[in-house]
């Protein structure tokens, strides 16, 4: 095994501490819908988990700006910030709002992802008094700009991360980004089997 080692490519398709397939996706159905992603804004609202982790060193490299909005005690860890924001790209910037509205105010989409990932059902109601004022609803996709997208990564809980409208919207690029997963996790073997 040990000799066989180098040669071998491990896929990170998801972790409790990144999902990197999930942030390829979502970069590639910002292109299909924006066409350049340069000086976008996405603002991401909820958990600081593996989603969260992907898409601050994913977008900056591709020149998108990440407002992160999470409620205290569920932020990123400062070391992913910085080692995200060192690999930023065409004056992308990560910033973090305690106010949801002022992270969406002006932003190109907006981000979610469930409350309570796997392996932390026994802090579901913990998580659910401390997530509801994070809810993505039609108030907040207001605050940001006209005609901007709506993100999550599926699977979603209607009228916990968020309501039902606002999923099933035509801003809403949910089923685009699950698509795109088959897409480019294909390009990625392809890729290292090259």
């Amino acid at each position: 095994m040990a000799a066989a080692a180098p040669g071998l490519h491990v896929i990170n398709a998801l972790s409790d501490s990144e999902h990197p397939c999930q942030a390829l996706a979502d970069l590639l159905t910002l292109t299909e819908h924006w066409g350049d992603c340069r000086g976008r804004t996405i603002a991401y609202v909820g958990d600081g988990n593996n989603v969260a982790t992907s898409l601050v060193h994913a977008a900056p490299q591709f020149g998108v700006s990440v407002h992160l909005a999470s409620p205290p005690g569920y932020e990123l860890p400062a070391g992913i910030m910085a080692e995200a924001s060192r690999t930023a790209r065409d004056g992308a910037r990560i910033t973090t709002f305690t106010d949801l509205r002022q992270a969406a105010a002006g932003a190109d989409a907006v981000y979610t992802d469930v409350w309570t990932s796997m392996g932390q059902e026994q802090e579901a109601a913990v998580r659910r008094r401390a997530f509801q004022p994070y809810q993505v609803n039609g108030t907040l996709m207001a605050a940001a700009k006209p005609r901007a997208l709506f993100m999550h990564c599926l699977p979603a809980h209607r009228g916990e991360e968020v309501t039902a409208d606002v999923l099933e919207s035509p801003a809403s690029v949910v089923f685009d980004q699950a698509e795109n997963r088959l897409h480019t996790q294909k390009a990625l073997l392809l890729m290292l089997l090259s």
